[in-house]
């Protein structure tokens, strides 16, 4: 397994090259750059002046030297500085970096805990009036999109049930996690229920390829209760498709959490991306992209180390 492990880091170096380089073409395709975000217009600086504070900050140099000084300094384990706050981009991450991860885990387990039962249950009783409703409403989570469904639960729960605070209120987890939680409930809920909708239609999918099998059949001639049968062989099979999926899809949520964080002003990684972008913080953007993409690398690793349980004859080598 550490072999596997291994191999699979090293194999998806290339991909993390490809998107380092691809985020530092992209950042700078946007018009500006970091000082005249920083500055804006309200502070007149000669051209000497300028040419002195770029030299400074390397944006002087030509493109791939600067790529190739970022890269280097990346191989020893410096991601730079933010030109925002002036702090190592590594603590900026570090710092921001639990929130988000909390926040995705909340949608993800919102996501199975609704998703997967709803699936199936509508797999049990195809063609039905409940498999019809729960599919609509799988359609219809599917269709919402993040920000809408964030605002509407910001007007409809904040200014009319004042039952949360409109922005802000972001309580760590180990400081009040009654308070943690209770903020939480509705970014999770948003950010998770186009995962739910998605984690029921495939479920339901999944179980009806399952449940006409031949070794379920078989299963059931044997006289085995349906309990069973659905437990131990049916379940089992079809969730290998189903972690797949989420496999995907939570690697995903940590890139989706933007929007939603900027909604209810959750201080995590996707916000701080944002921020990022719009001020041209380029080592912060480069170095948060990458963090990124690295969890997404381990997230499908540890889908494939599932594989192998959830199917024995599945083996990683």
């Amino acid at each position: 397994m550490i072999a596997y492990v291994a191999k699979r880091l090293i194999g998806a170096i290339p991909t993390l090259i490809g998107v380092s380089l691809l985020t530092f073409l992209f950042i700078r395709l946007i018009p500006g750059d970091a000082i005249a975000a920083r500055l804006g217009t309200s502070q007149a600086l000669t051209p000497e002046q300028l040419a002195s504070l770029r030299a400074y900050l390397g944006l002087d140099q030509p493109l791939p030297q600067q790529y190739w000084t970022w890269l280097t300094s990346l191989l020893h384990g410096d991601l730079g500085y933010s030109i925002r706050t002036g702090r190592p981009v590594l603590v900026e991450i570090a710092q921001r970096l639990p929130a988000t991860l909390e926040l995705a885990l909340a949608a993800a387990v919102i996501a199975v805990a609704v998703g997967l039962p709803l699936g199936i249950v509508s797999a049990l009783r195809p063609r039905s009036r409940l498999d019809l409703a729960v599919r609509v409403a799988g359609l219809i989570g599917l269709s919402l999109p993040n920000f809408w469904l964030g605002t509407l639960l910001i007007v409809l729960f904040s200014l009319y049930l004042r039952w949360m605070p409109n922005t802000g209120g972001y309580v760590d987890f180990a400081q009040d996690p009654l308070a943690n939680l209770q903020f939480l409930i509705f970014p999770a809920v948003t950010l998770g229920l186009a995962l739910a909708a998605a984690t029921m239609r495939m479920t339901r999918s999944a179980m009806l390829d399952v449940l006409g099998a031949d070794y379920v059949r078989t299963a059931r001639a044997k006289g085995l209760a349906s309990n069973v049968v659905l437990r131990r062989h049916a379940l089992k099979n079809a969730l290998i498709v189903v972690v797949t999926l989420l496999g995907i899809q939570v690697g995903q949520l940590l890139g989706g959490a933007v929007v939603v964080e900027e909604i209810f002003s959750v201080p995590g990684v996707g916000r701080m991306l944002l921020n990022a972008i719009l001020q041209r913080d380029y080592a912060l953007v480069q170095g948060t992209v990458l963090a990124v993409a690295l969890l997404f690398v381990a997230l499908n690793i540890i889908v494939d180390l599932l594989y192998g349980y959830l199917d024995p004859r599945i083996r990683l080598g």
